[in-house]
């Protein structure tokens, strides 16, 4: 069974289900952050006792995006330089059944 949590709905409903108080967002580039600013004040309206936190990636990250890796995933590619074991071992089964290179 995978650890991770997956979830139809909006990010709110999620959140108070699991009651939580914080999302913690990541940001690669100045064009993020204004769409993640209004989906970070959106959900503090729907939801006012839910924080967001940005992390800024490390410039050497910050030409990645999930589209990007599951391009590379799925056509057969090394992602063990973009993310963990565990999610290349996930990205690997679901895309080309076959094991990673880590």
């Amino acid at each position: 069974m995978s650890k991770f949590s997956f979830f139809r709905g909006l990010l709110v409903d999620f959140a108070k289900e699991k009651h939580a108080q914080v999302v913690v967002r990541g940001l690669r580039a100045v064009s993020d952050f204004e769409y993640e600013f209004q989906m970070a004040l959106t959900n503090r309206n729907l939801y006012p006792n839910l924080e967001t936190i940005f992390f800024v990636a490390q410039p050497m990250y910050s030409f990645l995006s999930s589209s990007i890796v599951k391009e590379i995933a799925s056509l057969g590619g090394d992602i063990s330089g973009f993310v963990s074991k565990e999610v290349a071992k996930q990205l690997c089964a679901k895309y080309t059944n076959k094991k990673p290179e880590v």
